[in-house]
């Protein structure tokens, strides 16, 4: 009995965690490139009161033995990179990647991040920057925007700039937009601010041009939304809730039978 006390409260902290990880997919749902997280979980050690396959007293093998499991715990919890659905905004640095990949940002001080939120804006000296103020990396500045007409990026990410002076069109390369991808995405950290940072567990990033190699396409206009089904994850919410109530029901059972054991005497 008091195994199964410690066995149902490993469950509900688990139905915790699990309730925890659904309610911050759910706020997150109107999120720009945010990707979904998934609680997994793994059962914990076995009790073995009778081996399998020991051989019994009266000369035969035991064919499944005796083991009593005491609980479960969070194996981890995953991002799921899958592409989140496209949105038309028709602003100019408005960008979606169509396909694998991330988009790298300098972070103050010097460190690297990658995102696929691509709503990005102009800093007061004509980078391009994230809502944070963090530059996309390759740096692109946008200058003497009084004679900008306006900003257009390709599906392989070359950035130019169309510009109008004393009536004469011309037109500026400003750069261009690389993409990065890993072998593991799942294996980032998540830093928030739409950011992930690379770890061992991702490997180092791979550098590639936009819609060539495998690398996503970029779409000017568009942003990607988040990947998070509504549906999905109000079931999951409902799961949860069943679950922990039932582990709860296993320590209210566990406790009545201890304290019919506590009053035999009595």
């Amino acid at each position: 009995m008091i195994r199964a006390l410690w066995t149902s409260a490993s469950g509900m902290e688990a139905q915790q965690v699990n309730l925890d990880v659904t309610a911050n997919n759910i706020a997150n749902v109107n999120t720009v490139g945010y990707k979904e997280s998934r609680a997994n979980f793994e059962d914990l050690l076995y009790q073995n009161i009778k081996d399998p396959g020991v051989v019994s007293a009266d000369g035969n093998r035991v064919p499944s033995g005796i083991q009593i499991g005491l609980g479960v715990k969070v194996a981890d919890v995953s991002k799921i990179f899958t592409q989140g659905s496209l949105k038309a905004t028709e602003r100019e640095l408005d960008i979606a990647i169509e396909g694998k990949g991330f988009f790298k940002i300098e972070l103050p001080g010097g460190g690297e991040a990658y995102t696929r939120a691509g709503n990005f804006q102009v800093d007061n000296e004509g980078y391009i920057v994230t809502s944070e103020g963090y530059k996309l990396v390759p740096n692109i500045q946008i200058n003497s925007p009084e004679t900008l007409e306006g900003v257009y990026i390709s599906p392989n990410g070359k950035v130019t700039a169309v510009r109008q002076e004393g009536g004469t069109q011309t037109v500026e390369e400003l750069g261009d937009i690389k993409l990065y991808r890993f072998t593991n995405p799942a294996g980032l950290k998540a830093l928030g601010q739409n950011l992930f940072m690379a770890t061992e567990a991702s490997a180092e990033a791979v550098e590639g041009d936009p819609n060539t190699d495998g690398f996503g396409k970029l779409l000017q206009g568009f942003l990607e939304s988040s990947n998070v089904n509504v549906v999905e994850e109000m079931v999951n919410l409902i799961v949860a809730q069943r679950a922990y109530e039932m582990n709860s029901k296993g320590v209210t059972t566990s406790d009545e039978m201890l304290r019919t054991v506590a009053n035999l005497k009595s």
